[in-house]
């Protein structure tokens, strides 16, 4: 059986020029939730994109987990034509339609979508994890290896140490260390999540690893041979 979704028509339109995607942003940024969930999350699903250099395709990976026992339920990739030119800022354009369809590949919806980027840590509030999340009325945190925009005081190096990202003098996310003396990674709400919950959940998904299980997984997947170049495929481990 294939998940389509929650949402019963497109948010918007993928046609539009760099100028209007910025406009977008900023429109539906106030469509962000931060309230926090009714429960804790029995699955997240990890995702990823590549843009091999030189090529004109991208492939997007999705892989469904629970979250006690951290482990793989389902797997789904995709591969499509590049849509949108790499802009920072305004990479959900780039990204979001591919993982669109790896995401309604996966058997079920997850509780939390676990994203490789930003969330409201960005200039805009609207990174690629909002942008999602909203998409699919969905629960979604951003874990970034680096940052968009903000800045954070020290970060103590044990493992668990945090400190607030903050952007024109708001908090819009957390450097979190999620090993000891290794480099923070940047945890952001998405949709439908508070800032405290994002932390804790991001922290229980990096047992042994700078990052989250979830997104390795991902990564992994859109790195693996491609059975087809075109299409997409479905899997369970």
């Amino acid at each position: 059986m294939i998940w389509t979704g929650r949402r019963a028509a497109p948010l918007h339109d993928w046609a539009m020029t760099q100028r209007e995607a910025v406009e977008l942003q900023r429109r539906l940024a106030g469509r962000v939730s931060t309230v926090p969930p009714r429960r804790p999350p029995r699955t997240v699903a990890g995702l990823d994109v590549s843009v091999r250099r030189g090529e004109t395709t991208c492939r997007a990976g999705a892989v469904l987990m629970t979250v006690e026992p951290l482990a793989v339920v389902a797997r789904a990739r995709v591969e499509r034509p590049v849509p949108f030119p790499y802009v920072p800022g305004l990479l959900s354009f780039r990204e979001l339609p591919v993982l669109l369809e790896a995401l309604a590949r996966l058997p079920e919806p997850p509780d939390v979508l676990v994203l490789d980027g930003h969330g409201r840590a960005h200039p805009r509030r609207f990174g690629l994890a909002c942008h999602l999340g909203v998409w699919a009325d969905l629960p979604a945190l951003g874990a970034a290896k680096s940052i968009l925009c903000g800045t954070h005081g020290p970060l103590g190096r044990a493992r668990g140490s945090t400190a607030p990202l903050v952007h024109r003098g708001e908090t819009v996310g957390v450097a979190l260390r999620t090993r000891d003396g290794v480099r923070p990674i940047y945890v952001s709400v998405g949709h439908r999540l508070d800032l405290a919950t994002a932390v804790a959940l991001a922290l229980r998904l990096a047992p042994r690893y700078r990052l989250l299980d979830p997104i390795r997984e991902a990564h992994r997947l859109v790195n693996e041979p491609a059975p087809e170049r075109a299409g997409g495929a479905s899997q369970r481990p």
